[in-house]
């Protein structure tokens, strides 16, 4: 059951229905729930979509395939409304192998405009007088059956972003700001999945790491191997199984038994009971193990001349962002620099050609990069015409 004007899809039928009405409509406001704080792998557990007429939440965990939502998603011809994708986007990628074409990023058009908050909660309430509960923020979105609240929750998501994309919408054209905000947000588009294989070897980032000598780490090494293996299969989230400090502690204090792992400050009786036998045996076989090998440096195999270049884009990027009001990378973003760099000469023709550089932010930023890519080369010829 859920609000009035919101439809909860958990049947075939019930989605045959939405289906048809998200291919029938200009724009589609969307949003996903998942359940990354209570699984070891996260997965979509909730879909919000709202057309202008009707809100839709979906059940995707529902005995039920999800036949057409690829193509809606696709469809160059609808716009998909989203308020902050990047997540949203990897995870579609992921799980279902879809990708987003025709995308507004209300949270890239408030960051265009200046805004410095970008909470959906915040702009519902300085818009519209909405106040939404950050109580459900941190709900489990896989338990089934949800109750009213979240799914009233779930529906604030996309119920708003109709309009809030339309008074954005507004504010950009007034600034002249509308088409680099529709650049950037065509750029979102563009998703890489991040590598979420486990490596054992990020051991190292535990804090404290470096402060345990060789047999200390070797220790820390097994134990957060036994935790990932743990957490996988009770189907949990690493840190959920053990804390990190925790970790730490029977790295430093290497228990030998069940009395001493219970002295270990947040190992508590329940952890001993699920896997404590589990605990004592990472830590003696971190103890028996060879001592870790430091990591190896990566050798200065990059082009200092495409360094120096993106130092001076870093700085003019810095400056522009400042002097507009904007976060940098709403001037140009850190893999964009990059690509500048690379390029031995620049011409508004090579600058063309760098991903997700449009051309209107082509048009407000080409002459002043070339500008300091000729005062770096300049500076550059006159060191070295310097006598010795």
């Amino acid at each position: 059951m859920t609000a009035a004007g919101c439809k909860y899809v958990d049947t075939l039928e019930a989605w045959e229905q939405c289906i048809a009405a998200l291919n029938n409509a200009p724009t589609v406001a969307v949003d996903l729930e998942a359940n990354s704080l209570y699984a070891y792998r996260e997965r979509i557990c909730l879909l919000q979509f709202s057309t202008r007429r009707r809100d839709y939440i979906v059940d995707p965990l529902a005995d039920f395939p999800l036949d057409g939502l690829g193509d809606v998603l696709a469809n160059p011809d609808i716009e998909k409304i989203f308020h902050s994708c990047e997540y949203d986007l990897i995870l579609l990628k992921r799980e279902f192998g879809w990708s987003v074409v025709n995308l507004f990023d209300t949270m890239w058009a408030a960051r265009v405009l200046g805004y410095k908050n970008m909470g959906l909660a915040w702009f519902l309430r300085e818009f519209y007088g909405v106040e939404v509960s950050k109580k459900h923020q941190k709900a489990n979105w896989g338990k089934r059956p949800l109750g009213q609240a979240l799914l009233d929750y779930a529906q604030t998501d996309t119920h708003y972003l109709h309009r809030l994309r339309a008074d954005l919408a507004k504010e950009l054209r007034k600034s002249g700001r509308y088409e680099e905000a529709l650049e950037i947000c065509a750029g979102q588009c563009a998703v890489r999945l991040p590598d979420a294989s486990f490596d054992p070897e990020r051991y190292r980032s535990v804090r404290g790491a470096r402060d345990l000598g060789k047999r200390g780490q070797a220790v820390l090494r097994s134990l957060y191997v036994f935790r990932d293996a743990e957490a996988s299969r009770r189907d949990l989230p690493p840190f959920k199984v053990l804390g990190n400090d925790a970790l730490l502690r029977l790295a430093q204090e290497r228990p030998k038994g069940k009395p001493a792992l219970a002295r270990i400050k947040g190992i508590t009786p329940r952890m001993i009971n699920l896997m404590g036998g589990g605990l004592l045996r990472a830590v003696k076989e971190g103890c028996e193990a060879l001592p870790p090998k430091a990591p190896r440096r990566k050798k200065q195999t990059g082009d200092p001349d495409a360094a120096a270049r993106y130092e001076v884009l870093s700085d003019w990027r810095k400056h522009s962002a400042r002097k507009r009001g904007v976060e940098s990378d709403v001037i140009l973003s850190r893999g964009a620099m990059w690509e500048i760099a690379q390029q031995g000469r620049h011409t508004i023709e090579s600058l063309a050609k760098i991903s997700n550089f449009g051309p209107h932010r082509l048009s407000l930023h080409g002459e002043a990069i070339l500008e300091a890519m000729a005062a770096l080369r300049e500076d550059s010829e006159d060191e070295m015409e310097q006598p010795a």
